[in-house]
């Protein structure tokens, strides 16, 4: 499946989570990468909300949390056909359903000088 995306700024709290040694180390297990502490966020086409509800609540992919923190599901995925990551659906989540985070290695604004408005497309290895 293929989902074209906006890039957009975050609300910043990715990082804490994503620097947990738990989440870390089932990340680096399970999707072979240990991710960057942070997400790149994208807002998503109206039209694809019904495809990402149901692949999101079909996502059998699954990292366990600590006591007090949520689970979060994932789905292998690839950013502009070569960038290597997924997308990740927290439990705890103040985002809006029409937005998306993706993960990966690397720091992406960084590394290939995304900027909000820039489109990108996510590939979902489903």
């Amino acid at each position: 499946m293929e989902i074209t995306g906006i890039v957009t700024t975050g609300l910043g709290k990715a990082a804490y989570f994503l620097g947990q040694d738990f989440y870390k180390d089932q990340f680096k297990e399970k999707c072979g990468f240990t991710p960057f502490p942070g997400t790149l966020n994208l807002i998503v086409e109206e039209d694809k909300l019904e495809d990402i509800r149901l692949m999101k609540n079909s996502c059998k992919n699954l990292i366990k949390p600590d006591q007090g923190f949520g689970a979060v599901r994932y789905i292998r995925a690839h950013l502009n056909k070569d960038i290597e990551g997924a997308i990740v659906f927290p439990d705890k989540t103040t985002h809006d359903e029409n937005y998306l985070e993706f993960i990966s290695k690397d720091k992406l604004r960084d590394k290939y000088n995304f900027k909000d408005g820039d489109e990108v497309t996510l590939t979902i290895d489903i």
